[in-house]
């Protein structure tokens, strides 16, 4: 037997921690575990932060961290997964930019951390404790890095474009009831 590898033990427990963390978010969103909301619940938030059409958003971003998590856990598919769940997580971070840095007054803090996380271990590989290493890496090559971070960072932006459009469309309703109100003239 060969002795214990401690980079190889140390990927694992990295790999164990973050992709559960990451499952246990994402499976708040799909089937309300943990105190979720569910998809239901999930959806009304998306489209109450402006991501339309709401259904897909929180479907991608639950399935992003819940299949992410659970692919990064188990070290298979390392570069996909973790460039899926570094996605949802630049997601996430957009959501909370506007509260600032730090989670203590809302902020990106952690999805960042959680992100960037995901992202390393997808790009260093989930080592030998792992089901990459068990079925000879085939899903472990370094196209498939490439591919996974170019292909989530094109999805992202694209979905952060989108809703960032959309917000800049939709009218200033408050803007617009203070207009209406100096438009009328006071009862007698």
């Amino acid at each position: 037997m060969a002795p214990l590898n401690r980079r190889d033990f140390g990927l694992l427990v990295l790999r164990v921690g973050t992709g559960a963390v990451l499952a246990a978010h994402g499976t708040q969103k799909l089937f309300g575990w943990f105190g979720g909301g569910g998809l239901e619940g999930t959806t009304k938030a998306m489209e109450a932060m402006g991501f339309h059409p709401g259904r897909e958003s929180a479907i991608a971003a639950g399935l992003g961290e819940a299949g992410g998590g659970a692919l990064l856990a188990l070290g298979f598919a390392t570069p996909a997964a973790g460039a899926a769940a570094a996605g949802a997580m630049a997601g996430a971070v957009a959501v909370h930019a506007p509260a600032g840095f730090f989670a203590m007054a809302g902020g990106y803090e952690y999805p960042a951390f959680l992100g960037f996380t995901a992202a390393a271990i997808g790009i260093a590989g989930a080592g030998r404790y792992s089901l990459d290493h068990a079925t000879g890496h085939v899903l472990d090559r370094p196209w498939v890095v490439a591919a996974a971070l170019i292909g989530t960072a094109l999805a992202t932006a694209a979905v952060l474009t989108r809703r960032a459009e959309e917000q800049a469309t939709e009218p200033d309703t408050e803007s617009d009831t203070e207009s209406a109100e100096s438009d009328t003239p006071e009862p007698a």
